[in-house]
């Protein structure tokens, strides 16, 4: 008997139920239940630090901004170096459109313009930028620029939580390029290596001094030109700077 009167509410149920919901597919001029969330930007400055070694005391940072929403956005690089008191040595700009395509994942295409060194040299590049398993941030771009010049970059960063605000980052970047570009001091082959381990203490989320130490290197032809005008290949430094966003 329970089941007879079961039986036809369980009917009566799914028909209301079909009269009640539209199927997929309703009419275009019906607004969206879920409203698309509007877009965002953050400026991260990652460096912003002063280096002591016995070759040469320097300055040097690196940031982004980036304008958008999940899928799409605007990004703006920019990273460069100089020895403290004295003209830049490098320093250089990106602009790019990157694009989600897998989760974590964001293929850009953009303009590279560096100012230093002399002569100044722009560049398309085209690459990726995501995070690989255990949580290393990786960048990989290619550039050619407007000569024909072919080069790459490769980067890995990871950061290791100590405590709630003691983080430990690690950062390691090669460079290498396809064509000699002499008169700006770069050879063919790998040119040259960066790796950095950082302390930070976030003060904030958003502000966190920090300490470290940084050694490069450079390789080949890029190596024999810099020793040609008594630069020296490889050097270790100290640094101390601040990080911040907002």
């Amino acid at each position: 008997m329970k089941a007879r009167l079961f039986l036809p509410f369980l009917l009566l149920s799914a028909t209301h139920a079909a009269f009640a919901y539209e199927p997929a597919g309703t009419p275009p001029d019906w607004s969206s239940p879920v409203k698309q969330p509007p877009p965002n930007w953050k400026l991260l400055i990652d460096r912003f630090e002063a280096g002591f070694s016995d070759a040469e005391d320097s300055n040097a940072w690196e940031g982004q901004f980036w304008y958008g929403g999940d899928l799409n956005r605007l990004t703006i690089s920019t990273e460069g170096e100089g020895e403290q008191g004295e003209s830049l040595e490098s320093a250089e700009l990106e602009v790019a459109y990157s694009r989600l395509f897998l989760p974590y994942w964001d293929w850009q295409i953009g303009v590279r313009h560096d100012f230093r060194p002399d002569p100044e040299a722009a560049h398309l590049m085209v690459g990726l930028q995501g995070v690989v398993p255990y949580e290393f941030e990786t960048q990989a771009m290619l550039y050619v620029s407007e000569d024909g010049d072919l080069s790459t970059r490769v980067a890995f960063e990871y950061d290791l939580n100590l405590t709630q605000r003691w983080i430990l980052q690690s950062r390691f970047e090669v460079n290498a390029a396809f064509d000699e570009v002499e008169e700006r001091g770069i050879g063919r082959g790998l040119n040259s290596s960066e790796l950095g381990v950082r302390l930070r203490y976030e003060v904030r989320r958003e502000f966190a001094p920090y300490f470290g130490v940084e050694w490069s290197r450079l390789y080949g032809n890029t190596r024999d030109l810099a020793e040609d005008e008594g630069e020296d290949s490889s050097f270790v430094s100290l640094v101390a700077g601040i990080r911040f966003w907002f």
